[in-house]
Formats: C-alpha cells, sequence, structure tokens
C-alpha cells in the first residue's frame, strides 16, 4: 500500500482539503499585495523644485503660483516645468518673452521639491525626497524586497524539510507580520529598506510552504485543480489591488493595509494539518495518524482508519533511514536529481524573470497606473481557468514548455507592432501567469517528499534571482528601446526548452523518497 492509496481511502479532496485550502487562502493574499506594493508605494508624481528661495520682495509675491513658475523653473524640451532645476535668480522677463531661456543661469533644488499630491497623497518619492539624484534609490526598492524573497526562498525551504510545514509556515506569519507593520512605522528609507527586506524573506515562506503543504493532501486526480484553484488568489488579490491603492493613497496606510490579513492566519493556523506524507517520510507515524484521522473524520471515511494502525503506516512510505536530515546537497549528490535541480532552476528563473518583466513595468501600457494594475489582474483569469485543460490533456511538460514559448512570441512580436503593444503585453502576461500557474504544481509534483520544499525552496531562489534582475533589464531600455524585450524573449525561449526535457507527471504518484527518483525500475515515471 502506498501513501496515496491510503489518502483515497479517506478521501483526496473531501471537506478537509477544501478547509485547509480556505485557510491556506487567508495569507496568499498578501503575496500579490507584497510583491506588486511596489508599483504604488514607489511612484514618483509631478514635482518641481520649492522656489520660496527666490522671494527677493514684494514683487515676487505679488505673482501667481504660476507665474512664479514661469520666473523660477526653466522648461524641459516638452515645455513642462523642469523636476530638477530652478533659476539661480528671478526672471522677471519670461513672464513677457518666456521663448528666451537659453544661458540663464540655473542651479539645482535648493529646499526640496513641491509634489503633486491630487492622486498619491504619500509615497516615498515624497517622503523623503527620492528624486532627480535620488531616483535610483527609489528603483532600488524592489531589488531590495526580492533579495529577501530570494534568501528566503532557501531558508523556509530548508526548515520545512527539516523541522515540518506547520511551524514553518507559522514562522514566516509571524516575520512577515512583524517587519510589514514596522515598514510602515519606518522613520527613514535605510530602516524601511531593512525592513522590506526581512518582509520579503518571510513572506517567501507563506509562499513556497502553503502550496506544498495544500498539495501533499490532495490525492493524484485533484492535485490539477487544486493546484490552479491556489493560484487564483494571486489572480484575485492582482486585481483588488488597485482599488485598495486608489482608496489607500498613503503609502504607510497601505502597507500596512496589505500585511493585516496575516493576523487572521495566525489565527487559523491552529486549525492547519501538518503534513501527513512528511510525518511519516521522518519517521512520525503516530502524527500521521492522528492527522489522517481527522481527515477521514471530516470527510466521513472513519470506518477506513479504524482498521488502520500506526504501524501500518510505517511501511507505507518506505525510508532508507528515518534520522537522515536532508538539505540542498541532496540536490546534487546524485545524477538524476542534478539534472531535475539545474532544469527546474532553468524554467523558475525565465517564468520569474519574464513575469515580472511585464508586470513591474505597469507604465508600459500608457495608461492610468490602476487601470493597468486592473487589466494585468484581469487576464491572468482567462489563463488559469484554460491551463487546467490543458494541464490535464497535454501534460505538465508540454503545457509548461508552451506557455514559456508564447509568452516569448508575445514580447518578439512587441518589438515589430508597436501599434498592437497593449494587445501584445496583455497577451505575455496572460502566458506568462499560466507559466507561473504551472511551474508551482509541476515542480511540487517532481520532487520527492523528503526533498520536495528545499527543491521547492532552491527553484523560488532562482526565480527571485531572475525577479531581481527584471527590473535592471527594463532600465536597459535606456540604451536601446528594444533591448529589454529581446533578452526577456530569449529569457523565455531558453526556460522553454529546458522545460521540454523534465519528466512528465500528469496521474504519476508524488515521489516519496530519492531512490524514487534515482532507481532504475521507476525509469518509466521519472524519465
Amino acid at each position: 500500500m502506498k501513501f496515496e492509496n491510503v489518502l483515497a481511502e479517506v478521501n483526496g479532496f473531501g471537506r478537509f482539503q477544501i478547509r485547509t485550502l480556505l485557510f491556506l487562502v487567508i495569507p496568499r493574499v498578501t503575496l500579490p499585495f507584497h510583491f506588486l506594493l511596489n508599483n504604488f508605494i514607489t511612484v514618483i508624481p509631478s514635482h518641481h523644485c520649492n522656489i520660496s528661495s527666490l522671494d527677493d520682495g514684494e514683487r515676487f509675491r505679488s505673482l501667481s503660483l504660476e507665474d512664479k513658475l514661469v520666473a523660477g523653473i526653466p522648461l524641459q524640451s516638452d515645455g513642462s516645468p523642469s523636476f530638477c532645476q530652478m533659476f539661480a535668480e528671478p526672471q522677471y522677463h519670461l513672464l513677457y518673452n518666456s521663448t528666451n531661456t537659453t544661458d540663464l543661469p540655473t542651479i539645482p533644488c535648493q529646499n526640496g521639491w513641491v509634489y503633486d499630491n491630487s492622486i498619491f497623497k504619500s509615497t516615498l518619492a515624497t517622503e523623503w525626497d527620492l528624486v532627480c539624484d535620488k531616483r535610483s534609490v527609489n528603483r532600488a526598492t524592489a531589488t531590495i524586497f526580492f533579495m529577501g524573497v530570494m534568501i528566503g526562498a532557501a531558508a523556509f525551504g530548508y526548515l520545512s524539510d527539516r523541522f515540518g510545514r506547520k511551524r514553518t509556515l507559522l514562522v514566516s506569519y509571524i516575520i512577515t507580520t512583524i517587519f510589514g507593520f514596522a515598514s510602515a512605522f519606518s522613520y527613514n528609507f535605510a530602516m524601511f529598506a531593512a525592513m522590506r527586506f526581512f518582509t520579503g524573506f518571510g513572506i517567501s515562506g507563506v509562499s513556497i510552504v502553503s502550496i506544498v503543504l495544500c498539495v501533499e493532501w490532495v490525492g493524484i486526480k485533484h492535485r490539477t485543480s487544486v493546484g490552479v484553484l491556489m493560484s487564483l488568489d494571486w489572480s484575485f488579490s492582482t486585481i483588488l489591488l488597485p482599488g485598495v491603492a486608489y482608496f489607500v493613497n498613503d503609502w504607510r496606510y497601505l502597507t500596512a493595509t496589505v500585511t493585516s490579513p496575516l493576523l487572521l492566519a495566525m489565527i487559523t493556523w491552529w486549525w492547519l494539518p501538518e503534513s501527513a506524507r512528511w510525518l511519516i517520510s521522518n519517521g512520525k507515524v503516530n502524527s500521521a495518524h492522528f492527522y489522517l484521522t481527522k481527515c477521514a473524520k471530516f470527510n466521513r471515511r472513519e470506518e477506513f482508519m479504524a482498521d488502520l494502525k500506526p504501524e501500518i503506516l510505517s511501511k507505507v512510505i518506505l525510508v532508507e533511514d528515518e534520522n537522515r536530515k536532508y538539505s540542498y546537497m541532496d540536490l546534487v549528490k546524485t545524477p538524476r536529481m542534478r539534472r531535475l535541480a539545474l532544469l527546474t532552476g532553468i524554467v523558475w528563473f525565465g517564468v520569474a524573470c519574464v513575469y515580472y518583466g511585464i508586470s513591474l513595468n505597469v507604465p508600459g501600457f500608457g495608461v492610468d497606473i490602476y487601470l493597468t494594475q486592473f487589466i494585468y489582474g484581469i487576464t491572468e483569469v482567462p489563463a488559469k481557468i484554460f491551463i487546467v485543460f490543458f494541464l490535464n490533456k497535454l501534460g505538465r511538460r508540454l503545457t509548461q514548455a508552451g506557455t514559456l514559448a508564447l509568452t516569448g512570441l508575445c514580447l518578439f512580436c512587441n518589438i515589430f507592432v508597436p501599434q498592437a503593444r497593449t494587445v501584445f503585453g496583455a497577451s505575455g502576461k496572460m502566458f506568462a501567469e499560466a507559466a507561473f500557474t504551472t511551474v508551482f504544481l509541476y515542480t511540487t509534483e517532481l520532487y520527492p517528499t523528503v526533498l520536495r520544499q528545499n527543491g521547492l525552496g532552491f527553484s523560488s531562489f532562482t526565480a527571485r534571482t531572475g525577479v531581481s534582475l527584471s527590473p535592471l533589464v527594463i532600465i536597459l531600455e535606456d540604451i536601446w528601446s528594444y533591448l529589454p524585450n529581446i533578452i526577456f524573449t530569449l529569457v523565455a525561449c531558453v526556460a522553454s526548452v529546458s522545460a521540454s526535457f523534465l519528466p512528465e507527471t500528469l496521474n504519476v504518484r508524488l515521489p516519496e523518497t530519492i531512490e524514487d527518483i534515482e532507481q532504475t525500475r521507476n525509469a518509466c515515471l521519472y524519465n
């Protein structure tokens, strides 16, 4: 008897699994909120120098605000006031002839800036004057956050396989909540950057541990549906985010608001089960029996567990050494595991780099920031509805390779048909989201139980490396406008080819040990 047989007897997708899924959705709502938060809190509104220092008497004070700007601020090539320069002294003659501005002495802003607060009450840029020479510091906040996510993925992947899914999940809740609220109360940028790093570190655990805990409780037939359902919380939260940001337009209140669902998540954590697969793999058969009995009771299958003793569970998953502690080194010690780690790492890097290359380039649509974010979110829903069909009919491997190839094709077409950039941008975002939905489920099925969280942690680590690089790739448009799209297209194509070399996992039982991956007798399942 295998664990899949036991799970089928107690119902692999009953009320117990649905309740677990709903409890895990609560903290996962915060994932897109925090991952895409930078699109709103780092906005740089229209601004110009504070010209109060040019006040040289009654004549200047008697001017209207519009005339003060004409006399005090030079114009840019597009006719708008300069963001970073002001005249050394009032140029009153410009009130009568504003065309003659050559050779007029200008200086950098002396007394700060005046910002347009009509849309955003407060952002990082307006709070700490992260404009002009400090503009790059403002852009760095996304990279700082995703570096925390990257390190957190590696840490929580190890902790989850070492100490269990449930306890590790609670740690991630606590860390994200503490540093999320601390970010909102930061008194300088250095403190904010540090708090955002640790927020990213903690929320990485919420991302990778929750999906594994849910999938390990679901039977073979329902893994696809549950994997896609788990990802829908991201899409609906992405749609909800612009509405929240519109009404909460102060960056401090917005940061606190997007963190608050974790307070409820910490309460519902008490009713979450530990993974029975992980418990059995680590020799904790009595605890596994306890949760399986609870599952059977919720799903009204008590009669099966009445005859199943804890001792029998020890034979359900054959482990070479119950006391062995697995680590990331086990990903590269054996040939097939090395190959698996390399391929999944490349695929995750490509999926994440391209997805966030589109998602973080909000001005790319050329429309309102709130509408852009809403469009990004709404295009993800049909992608996930259709992906269920393709995952079940075409399998994981072809779906993963195909969605990445189509994402690259949309980005490539965007280069040659700029008139349809909105269409290709939305389509690329849709296919990229389909690829992301697939890779979470696919990777969870590829790695064995004893290394599943380490494998997902490693994959997520490579993904966040791609995410950290994507904003830097976008900046390359200053060198050549087509360069970012060319790079993202190549990355998507390489990831697509790598995915085609992965084993198929459709309707295959989850591997439990490294031996399941390495043994020749299972080659038909894992090759």
